[in-house]
């Protein structure tokens, strides 16, 4: 009953000043709303890159020339490395080598503008095999019939149009069977995808897909690739087909130390433990940073409770020489630090939703990225138990203060 009483008592001198109550908690609302939308963000991203590196599926492996980066210098090592070449792809296709592989496609980047009549679209140009593309991205034809390995073989000079790049080039006009420009190359357009955004990071819609072959011949004039794709069975099956391909790229290129390997890979599987991983630990480091305005928040909270012990001398003094106890005001006072930090705490949590919900709206309508709003339930629950934390830590000094007063001196207090 005591304890009830305290709270009311506590709830009716929060209420007497509103305006500074609000005010003082202010820096704690603030630094939950940064939390909550961080960790919403960052768990919003995480399954958006998660769904997007799988959009190729868990049996995808991807076998990429030099040595593995450890840094963004080394990213232009492995860009202009040349050690997957045709006969690295003849050795990876004998089923004797890699039994458990069911497809392969060597890949081919190539930079350049796709023009038609005047009309000029930077898409994103590679050299690949468009029946693997559609198999394994789950793509479909809107118009025409794609290339196949004929073409491959004869470096036919054909194209696949993405949905975007044949709207942004023809607009609604028919797109098959007419020529488009590629560095100065004519391509004859010979499907066009349907509408389908963005899987595994490409964005599909703006691609526009060549033989690899007639890539390599006419557009960059390379012999290598730069990447080579290939699926297992299963996915159980990854495991054993990377070592199967490590074990042929290093009979091939005479390496007998792995950590001589002239290529590496990556599993779909892999890419998105690591971007989990990586996600995971920026999104705590900003939680970090942030909780930094809890701290000013919880000074915030002393300094006004401060305040509070001070104006209300006479009616510290005046509960003692009714018979309150040093711990009845001390709980007063705590319970009071308590409440304002967790009213600021629940009206963070609050508008960190809102906020959250509202950044993922405007990702998805003006982006056009497929981003669902995750509420994240631990930004939540740590932000009220935070926030409750700091009213305790920043108001027992305070409240001991309170708590030590002389009525006497108390009740003589000016």
């Amino acid at each position: 009953m005591r304890l009830l009483f305290t709270f009311k008592t506590a709830g009716v001198a929060l209420r007497r000043n509103t305006s500074r109550s609000f005010l003082t908690i202010l820096g704690i609302v603030i630094g939950i709303t940064a939390i909550m939308l961080v960790t919403a963000v960052g768990s919003g991203a995480r399954i958006l890159i998660t769904n997007e590196l799988g959009g190729l599926g868990a049996e995808t492996v991807n076998i990429e020339p030099g040595k593995r980066p450890k840094g963004p210098t080394d990213l232009a090592r492995v860009l202009f490395s040349d050690s997957l070449k045709e006969r690295e792809l003849e050795a990876l296709s004998k089923k004797s080598n890699v039994p458990d592989a069911t497809d392969i496609a060597p890949e081919v980047f190539v930079s350049g503008m796709v023009v038609y009549q005047g009309e000029t679209f930077g898409a994103t140009i590679l050299g690949f095999s468009a029946k693997f593309m559609f198999k394994n991205l789950g793509l479909k034809i809107a118009e025409g019939v794609l290339f196949d390995t004929v073409d491959i073989n004869s470096r036919a000079r054909v194209a696949v149009l993405g949905s975007r790049a044949k709207s942004e080039l023809f607009g609604s006009g028919g797109a098959v069977g007419k020529y488009v420009s590629i560095k100065g190359q004519k391509f004859r357009v010979v499907a066009v995808t349907a509408p389908k955004g963005t899987v595994s990071l490409i964005p599909v819609d703006d691609l526009v897909v060549v033989p690899y072959t007639t890539a390599q011949y006419y557009l960059t004039g390379t012999k290598h690739y730069n990447q080579i794709l290939m699926r297992a069975g299963t996915p159980e099956q990854v495991n054993r087909m990377k070592a199967d391909i490590e074990r042929t790229l290093r009979d091939l290129h005479k390496i007998e130390d792995p950590a001589d390997d002239d290529f590496h890979i990556h599993t779909q599987q892999g890419m998105v433990d690591q971007v989990s991983t990586i996600i995971n630990i920026f999104t705590m480091f900003l939680s970090f940073v942030v909780a930094i305005a809890l701290l000013v928040g919880g000074i915030g909270v002393m300094n006004i409770m401060l305040v509070s012990v001070t104006e209300r001398t006479r009616e510290i003094g005046l509960r003692k020489a009714l018979g309150a106890t040093d711990r009845d005001i001390l709980t007063q006072f705590l319970i009071e630090a308590v409440m304002l930090s967790s009213v600021g705490g629940l009206i963070g949590v609050l508008l960190g939703t809102l906020f959250s919900i509202l950044a993922s709206t405007v990702v998805r309508v003006f982006f056009h990225f497929g981003w669902l709003f995750s509420f994240p339930w631990i930004g939540a629950l740590l932000g009220v138990l935070v926030s409750a934390l700091v009213g305790i830590v920043f108001g027992i000094y305070p409240a001991r203060k309170a708590s030590q007063k002389s009525p006497i001196e108390a009740l003589r207090y000016e």
